[in-house]
């Protein structure tokens, strides 16, 4: 059964200058202001569409690694995923790295690699992202 999800955001003014309301519509957690500044030089309080890509890469790898390592026998315990989107202004997104911490109780550090690089290729963030260099380093706790 597929599902759809929905955000929206309201922009105002020009690219330089304007600045935006993303709004999480489906799961109504709120609103987070976006702007030009805060996407190419420093957040300041505000979000950009990379940190939000970054929060769903980080969230669908989590589950997709959780998922795989449960199917494998070894369910993990805990998994701190971070993803790093990088943005180059004039270029685009250049590159995502992901770095996940796990605590999997009788896996080894070579299993846990093999299970965070098959999350990796197959979590749908990546599969969505084709195109872009996604990176990864994985360990245990």
């Amino acid at each position: 059964m597929a599902t759809t999800r929905t955000a929206h955001t309201v922009w105002e003014g020009n690219l330089l200058n304007g600045k935006g309301m993303a709004s999480f519509d489906s799961s109504g957690i709120g609103e987070f202001p976006v702007s030009w500044p805060a996407r190419s030089e420093e957040p300041n309080g505000l979000t950009s569409p990379e940190e939000l890509i970054a929060a769903a890469h980080s969230a669908c790898f989590s589950m997709a690694l959780s998922h795989g390592l449960a199917g494998a026998g070894t369910p993990p315990t805990r998994l701190n995923t971070k993803a790093d989107v990088t943005f180059q202004p004039g270029t685009g997104i250049t590159g995502v790295h992901l770095t996940v911490v796990g605590e999997v109780p009788g896996l080894d550090e070579a299993g846990f690699a093999k299970a965070a690089e098959d999350a990796k290729l197959n979590c749908p963030v990546s599969q969505a992202l084709t195109g872009t260099t996604v990176t990864l380093t994985a360990s245990l706790a």
